[in-house]
């Protein structure tokens, strides 16, 4: 079993796989961030029924869902290039094609990518708030971006907090793709080390159960943050008399 299986070659992949960590990381925040910015302006335009603007991101969203991120990194990869290229051309530019960096093809991606899918989920939130508290602040004289800020998403993300929590972990599994740019995460990092020592086993377990016990620290973390933002039965019922509060602050 010992020359079948190495346990020594699991622990020691363990600290060479966290080395690059941080790109992982990096890779799932600033898609995150940059994706919920675009699925919340998505849901605005879907739920404002913004002529043109509305049927353009239903149809983008339609494409995103309908093909697998694998391809859409390749489109990105290929796609890019060649929109410089063309911008080079058209207005006599010299953008450098080659200076590229690798994480920018990956970071485009994955950030609309989250766009899509978290757009259904932050319009589905949105329109879970109380018509009626939305039209007493605009009674107030609010503008809907007032009323946006103050009433509706504060609400709404109490809501969105367990499906994009899943849409985290999700994506931090999902960067195990991004070795298709030339991005050298945990998983192409596992390639490069299985593919010096022959350990594939052993190497992929350690790299499994880096990925096991992240989810479960974003499991913990979603926990805290919906008992943080759960809104208890007063405020419930504080709400349905038209008053709400979210954390400290009242309206």
């Amino acid at each position: 079993m010992g020359e079948i299986f190495d346990i020594n070659a699991v622990f020691s992949a363990i600290p060479r796989l966290l080395e690059v960590l941080p790109v992982s990381l990096q890779i799932t925040v600033i898609s995150m961030i940059v994706g919920l910015v675009f699925a919340l302006l998505f849901a605005i335009i879907r739920m404002r029924r913004i002529p043109v603007l509305s049927q353009l991101v239903t149809l983008f969203i339609s494409f995103i869902r309908g093909t697998p991120i694998i391809v859409q990194l390749y489109l990105t990869y290929n796609g890019i290039p060649l929109l410089l290229k063309f911008i080079n051309q058209q207005y006599g530019t010299d953008y450098n094609i080659n200076a590229i960096p690798a994480m920018i093809f990956v970071l485009v991606t994955f950030a609309f990518n989250e766009a899509a899918y978290n757009s259904e989920t932050i319009r589905a939130a949105l329109q879970s708030v109380n018509k009626g508290q939305i039209e007493a602040a605009e009674s107030l004289g609010m503008t809907y971006l007032q009323v946006l800020r103050r009433v509706i998403v504060p609400q709404a993300l109490v809501v969105a907090i367990p499906p994009l929590g899943n849409a985290l972990i999700g994506l931090l599994k999902g960067t195990s793709l991004a070795f298709v740019a030339g991005v050298i995460e945990m998983t192409a990092k596992g390639k490069i080390i299985s593919g010096s020592n022959f350990r594939f086993f052993e190497v992929y377990l350690a790299l499994a159960i880096i990925y096991w016990v992240m989810t479960i620290l974003i499991e913990q973390l979603l926990r805290f943050l919906e008992k943080r933002f759960s809104i208890p039965d007063s405020a419930a019922g504080a709400m349905n008399r038209g008053w709400f509060s979210w954390g400290r602050r009242e309206i």
